[in-house]
C-alpha cells in the first residue's frame, strides 16, 4: 500500500529542519548507519499513532543560484506536487513576512490540506502571538516549539486526520514491480520494450501513485504482473530540471507499492550518487531488487567489460550483494526476455518460508564452523531460530544477550542461510532477541 507523504514548507530560519528531525526521530541516524548507503536529509519516514508517513523537508533542496523568493516559491510548488498534506511553518518571533504571504497565497490555491504551524512558541506567554497568523487564511494556527518538542503531538494528530484512506493491494498471484532510477537511464524505453516482448497486456489501471498508470500483463509462462510506471511521471517547470532529487520522491511512492524493484543504471554514464540513494531506499524497505544496466548496446566492449562493470557495481552497492545484475538494451531487446523469469525467481525467494527444524540445522552447522564471538569474557549463545515473516524473509534468533550479536556475526549467519536456500534478490533480516 502507498504510504502518505507530508511536506514541510516555509521560509528559511523558521525551524523546518528542527521539526523535520523531531518528527523523523531516530530514523535518520539509523538510515545513515546503513553500510554503503549515502544520504541527505530531505526525505525520511515518521510514525504517529501507528500511522507511517514520509516527510519531505523542502528547505533541504538545493536550487542553485535562484533568487530568494523564487526558491521559496519553488519549494511550495514541490510540496503541492509531491505531498498529501502540507505542513506550513511560520515563526512567532518574526511574525508574518512577505515570504510567508507568498507561500500562503500559493498553498491556498493548491486544493491540498494545509496545516499552519507557528514555531518558536517556547513559553505559554507567547501563545497570544499566534492569533495574527489567522490573516493568512489557512485556518487555525497550531503553536509549536520545535526546539523543545512542545505542541508536536497535537500537530501530528491534525496531520494524520488529512491523510488519504489506505487502499489494500493484495492480489496474491500478481507480482507487482517498478523500474526506478535517475532521469534519462531509459526507464520509459525499457517499459515499452518489456510490454512489446510478446506479452499479453491485461489492462491499464490508474494507480494510487500520482500521475502513474499501472499496467497489468501476463508473461509467456502465465505469471501475472503489475508494472507500476514511474517513468511516465513528468514534472512541470524549471525547478524539476535543476535537481535529480525528485526522482527519489517519485521512486519512494513506487517502492511502497511494489514487491520487486528494478534499479535501472545507465551503462554509458556509469554509477552516480543518486543511483545509490534510490537503491538504498528500496533495500531499506525490504523489497526484492534486480539491478538492470540499460543501454548496454552503446558501450564498446571486450571480453572483460561486463565483469569489470559488475565489479564496480558490487563495490559501489555494498549493501546489494544479494541482487542479481542483468545487462540489457531497450533498443536491441538484448536479454529482455530474461527479465520476467528473473522477477518471478526473486519473488519466490521473497516469499520462501523455511521450517524451524531445517533452519536450526543450518544455524548450528554455521556455529560449528565459526564459533560465536565473545565480548569481555562473555560468549554469545544461540538457543533457537525461527522465521517470523516474508517480504522480506525475517528470522528471529534467540540468544543469551542481544548485545553480543555483533553485526559481522549476523552477516555471517545471513550468508550461511543464503548458501543453504535460494534468497537471490531479496534482503534478509536477522533479529537477535533475548530468550526469556
Amino acid at each position: 500500500m502507498a504510504i502518505p507523504t507530508m511536506a514541510i514548507v516555509g521560509r528559511p530560519n523558521v525551524g523546518k529542519s528542527t521539526i523535520f528531525n523531531r518528527i523523523a526521530g531516530e530514523r535518520i541516524s539509523i538510515v545513515e548507519d546503513t553500510p554503503g548507503v549515502t544520504r541527505d536529509r530531505i526525505y525520511a519516514t515518521g510514525e504517529w499513532l501507528n500511522q507511517q508517513f514520509h516527510i519531505i523537508d523542502t528547505g533541504g533542496i538545493d536550487l542553485g543560484d535562484e533568487p530568494f523568493m523564487d526558491q521559496i516559491k519553488y519549494q511550495a510548488e514541490i510540496a503541492i506536487e509531491e505531498a498529501d498534506v502540507i505542513l506550513f511553518i511560520v515563526s512567532a518571533k518574526e511574525g508574518i513576512t512577505d515570504a510567508d504571504e507568498l507561500v500562503a497565497h500559493i498553498l491556498y490555491r493548491s486544493n491540498k490540506p494545509v496545516i499552519l504551524a507557528v514555531n518558536k512558541v517556547d513559553n505559554p506567554e507567547m501563545r497570544a502571538d499566534i492569533y495574527g497568523f489567522y490573516s493568512l487564511g489557512l485556518g487555525d494556527p497550531f503553536p509549536l516549539s520545535g526546539s523543545h518538542g512542545l505542541g508536536l503531538g497535537d500537530l501530528l494528530d491534525e496531520v494524520i486526520k488529512h491523510f488519504p484512506e489506505e487502499k489494500e493491494e493484495n492480489e496474491e498471484d500478481v507480482i507487482r514491480f517498478s523500474l526506478i532510477g535517475r532521469p534519462n537511464v531509459g526507464k520509459s524505453s525499457l517499459i515499452n520494450a518489456i510490454l512489446g516482448e510478446e506479452r499479453v497486456i491485461v489492462s491499464e489501471i490508474e494507480g494510487t501513485t500520482r500521475d502513474a498508470i499501472d499496467t497489468q500483463f501476463v508473461s509467456d509462462s502465465g505469471q501475472k504482473f503489475t508494472m507500476i510506471d514511474t517513468a511516465g511521471m513528468r514534472k512541470r517547470g524549471k525547478v524539476y530540471e535543476t535537481t535529480e532529487k525528485y526522482s527519489v520522491m517519485r521512486a519512494m511512492r513506487a517502492i511502497d507499492r511494489s514487491d520487486i524493484i528494478l534499479v535501472v543504471l545507465n551503462a554509458e554514464e556509469g554509477i552516480r550518487e543518486q543511483d545509490k540513494k534510490i537503491a538504498g531506499y528500496a533495500h531499506e524497505a525490504g523489497r526484492g531488487i534486480i539491478i538492470v544496466v540499460n543501454k548496454w548496446d552503446l558501450l564498446k566492449k571486450d571480453t572483460n567489460t561486463m565483469h569489470e562493470f559488475e565489479t564496480k557495481i558490487r563495490n559501489e552497492f555494498l549493501y546489494l550483494d544479494y541482487a542479481p545484475i542483468l545487462f540489457v538494451s531497450a533498443v536491441t531487446k538484448q536479454r529482455l526476455k530474461q527479465l520476467p523469469d528473473l522477477i518471478e525467481k526473486v519473488s519466490e525467494g521473497q516469499n520462501l518460508r523455511i521450517s524451524s527444524a531445517v533452519l536450526n540445522e543450518v544455524i548450528m552447522d554455521a556455529v560449528a564452523v565459526n564459533p560465536t564471538p565473545t565480548d569481555k569474557g562473555k560468549r554469545l549463545k544461540i538457543f533457537y531460530a525461527t522465521q517470523v515473516s516474508v517480504k522480506p524473509p525475517t528470522f528471529v534468533v534467540f540468544v543469551n544477550e542481544e548485545e553480543l550479536m555483533h553485526f559481522s556475526y549476523a552477516r555471517f549467519l545471513e550468508n550461511q542461510i543464503r548458501a543453504a536456500f535460494n534468497f537471490d534478490g531479496t534482503p534478509i533480516r536477522i533479529i537477535a532477541r533475548r530468550r526469556k
